[in-house]
């Protein structure tokens, strides 16, 4: 074991170690001197050349600068630590336990239904065998479930993990939707199938849309989040008897739509039927509620009365009239006769529906009408489409309900090109279609009509709430049903009910 040298030693060591380098730098001067001289046989001469001063005079200071230097470096060799050093003993936490992995979630591979994809066409392109997907079809529901897929349906493929070598993976579990509240996964286990039944709740809540037509009443209703259904429901069904939206709407036409949405987990998966609308054309209110009577299900105005008339204004949608009722010059005879009716021109093969409830009365060839199908509506009614390219899934003497379609626009007979011609006439006599008012039919009364106001009263209450809050107050005089909107999208959530 060695022990610490002394303070005194450390000097003494030190003293020494100085000594020694100044007799070497003095050593190596001098003899640096002598070489600078010259040569033995000039010692006669000791006079020194200039060069031999200037080199004398450079190792001179050298040496000065070391004996100078070597003290200092010396001294803070030997300098000990001013900071102390100090140990301790600490004890080591005990170690814990390495944490468990949790077990993670089912890693699912979803695949989308598309256009004309079966089952099989699905299970082909995920990589499962055949084998596979006759086992989950023979279990109980199953094959009712999977074989009736439509476009845009997901189903969730769960893989067993690929083994060390390099097993195929096999499925282990499949998910589909049964229904909007009910999501099933089939487990394959050895031969058996195992069904886990995980429930999905809705909630169902009412909205309220506002908007203005704008360039587009159908861009202006998407955008506000009225569905393409829903905008349909009000164009071609609802207002259709009061409304032609092909000319009397302009763009300042305002609209309220009262919807149910219904939402799963947060997400809006689907826009319920239309409750309620008001649609404001050319500075006149029209209001709409739907109510269900006897399991029939119809919309009506404010005052209970059905809004669904006798017969529509238009037998072809988005059709534009090219000729009007009377007299006029035949485009093909060319002389002046009664036009005993209105053409509408269309597309060929556009459909035409049936104005009103009716019996088929004749559909075959009639001359310079071509292919025409003639209507009786009982009361005397009787309406007549001519000119069609073919007949609908009719026959004569058949029970047809307003809006069926009965035939396709054709340019048959006598006629420059493809169009509708349409008659209106009442007990034989013709009339004008356009101008004819329809007996208006018999609204609500006693308990359907207190049960239609209890129903529509929070429909037409939540418009009244949002409307008050978007846009400014009514005209005074102003009818209770005549509600506007405007262009700001309004939607009021609530619960189920």
């Amino acid at each position: 074991m060695t022990l610490p040298e002394s303070s005194d030693a450390r000097q003494h060591h030190r003293r020494v170690r100085l000594g020694n380098l100044r007799e070497v730098a003095r050593q190596a001067i001098a003899s640096s001197a002598a070489g600078l001289s010259g040569p033995a046989d000039d010692a006669g001469n000791r006079r020194w050349t200039r060069r031999q001063w200037a080199h004398s005079s450079l190792l001179a200071t050298a040496g000065a600068l070391m004996i100078a230097l070597v003290p200092g470096i010396s001294t803070a060799l030997d300098a000990p630590s001013a900071t102390p050093v100090t140990t301790m003993s600490l004890s080591l936490p005990v170690r814990s336990r390495p944490a468990q992995p949790q077990a993670s979630a089912a890693d699912w591979q979803l695949a989308v239904v598309g256009k004309g994809e079966t089952l099989g066409t699905i299970f082909e392109r995920m990589g499962v065998p055949a084998t596979t997907m006759h086992r989950l079809l023979e279990h109980p529901g199953a094959r009712q479930a999977l074989t009736r897929l439509k476009p845009g349906m997901e189903l969730g493929f769960e893989f067993a993990p690929v083994d060390a070598n390099g097993k195929r993976a096999t499925l282990r579990t499949l998910r589909y939707d049964r229904g909007e509240t009910q999501r099933i996964e089939l487990a394959l286990a050895d031969d058996k199938v195992t069904e886990k039944v995980i429930e999905r709740p809705v909630e169902i809540r009412t909205a309220v849309i506002s908007g203005k037509v704008g360039k587009s009443l159908f861009h202006s209703a998407r955008k506000l989040g009225l569905s393409g259904a829903s905008i349909n429901k009000l164009t071609d069904e609802i207002f259709k008897y009061d409304i032609d939206f092909t000319s009397d709407v302009t763009q300042n036409d305002r609209f309220s739509v009262v919807v149910e949405q219904v939402y799963r987990e947060g997400e809006l998966i689907r826009t319920g039927d239309v409750q309620a609308a008001v649609f404001t054309a050319k500075g006149k209110a029209f209001t709409a509620f739907r109510f269900e009577q006897g399991g029939k299900v119809d919309y009506y105005n404010g005052e209970g009365r059905p809004l669904k008339k006798s017969f529509i204004r238009m037998p072809i949608a988005y059709a534009r009239l090219t000729s009007k009722f009377g007299s006029r010059r035949h485009p093909i005879a060319g002389k002046v006769r009664q036009h005993k009716g209105v053409d509408y021109a269309a597309s060929t093969g556009t459909p035409i529906m049936a104005a009103g409830d009716a019996r088929v009365q004749s559909m075959g060839w009639q001359g310079g009408y071509g292919r025409t199908v003639v209507l009786d509506h009982g009361r005397g009614y009787t309406t007549l489409y001519a000119h069609m390219s073919s007949f609908g899934n009719i026959k004569k003497g058949q029970r047809i309900s307003q809006g069926t379609v009965i035939g396709r626009v054709g340019s048959t007979g006598l006629s420059t090109g493809p169009h509708l011609h349409y008659e209106f006439r009442i007990n034989g006599v013709h009339r004008n279609p356009l101008q004819h008012t329809m007996p208006e039919p018999e609204p609500l009364k006693g308990a359907a009509l207190i049960a239609f106001r209890a129903q529509t009263g929070p429909a037409l209450a939540r418009i009244r709430t949002v409307e008050d809050i978007i846009y400014a107050q009514l005209p005074a005089g102003a009818d209770s049903q005549q509600l506007a909107a405007n262009n700001t999208p309004a939607t009021a959530g609530r619960g189920k009910g």
